[in-house]
């Protein structure tokens, strides 16, 4: 690695709370790489100031709410998942262009690998915001060919129907409070993790849920999570997605290749997996 660039920040607002630092850099330091990783406030209306600002020691940067789609935008080149969400969690900043990827994808179908799920027949998501996207298209990957969407406002879910149609997936959107009496293998919930939810909606959606894939981390048990805890079934928190999520950023910021292993991956995730549980 030596004489390139070696620099690499998480930028987001708030971004305080950030657990990527963390990780990566217990992953540079198993890898045996000299590089840095700090981290940045930056809102979107100060994204292309402070991208246009950065020196040739930059290697990438992690990119979190709410500059996912600015990241997109800024961006010479996007890969496939980018591009179909619109968004972009990773920039690689080498070669001279800015090249998008969005690892939340495939963070999420490796962390749902490691409970054990890896085809899906009929899942459900809740919420219908920026993060239900990666979520449709890593179920997508998962093998799923229909997906209830359950959110406040059903009008809301009309672009994921219109990306479910461009993955041949047929997506139907559900009313949060009115779910219907669906049986699903599997249930993604992207809402906040302060988002009210009433205890009886809460219940009947952990009825016919399956497992719970909460995507949200660091703010204790959800009002979804321990519905699912008192119904007896299945429920994770996002740490596993982020985890995941950062790993394939490393592979991106070694090699440019998200397909490519690190050296030794196994011991790699050992002590990310060990730093975010230390923390």
């Amino acid at each position: 690695m030596t004489g390139q660039p070696t620099a690499l920040e998480v930028w987001g607002n708030p971004i305080a709370h950030s657990l990527s630092p963390r990780l990566h850099a217990a992953a540079y330091a198993q890898l045996g790489y000299d590089w840095t990783y700090g981290r940045r406030r930056v809102d979107e209306a100060g994204f292309d100031r402070e991208l246009a600002g950065l020196g040739a020691e930059f290697r990438g940067l992690s990119c979190t709410m709410p500059l996912k789609a600015a990241a997109y935008a800024a961006a010479d080149e996007r890969d496939h998942r980018a591009v179909l969400t619109g968004a972009a969690n990773t920039l690689l900043l080498t070669g001279g262009r800015r090249r998008a990827f969005n690892t939340d994808v495939g963070g999420i179908v490796r962390a749902l690998a490691d409970l054990g799920v890896t085809r899906v027949s009929s899942p459900r998501i809740v919420g219908a915001g920026s993060t239900a996207t990666s979520a449709l298209v890593a179920l997508s990957e998962l093998g799923a060919d229909r997906v209830t969407v359950a959110a406040r406002r059903p009008g809301a879910v009309a672009p994921l129907i219109e990306l479910g149609t461009r993955l041949g997936i047929r997506v139907t959107a559900a009313s949060l409070d009115q779910d219907g009496t669906d049986t699903h293998d599997l249930t993604v919930s992207t809402l906040p993790g302060a988002a009210a939810i009433a205890s009886d909606t809460a219940r009947r959606l952990a009825a016919a849920g399956g497992v719970l894939f909460d995507v949200v981390y660091g703010h204790g048990p959800t009002a979804l999570a321990t519905a699912w805890e008192q119904a007896g079934q299945v429920a994770v928190n996002g740490e596993g997605m982020l985890l995941h999520q950062a790993v394939l950023q490393i592979r991106l910021f070694a090699s440019g290749d998200v397909s490519a292993a690190l050296p030794d991956e196994q011991a790699v995730v050992a002590v990310m997996r060990s730093a975010l549980v230390g923390g």
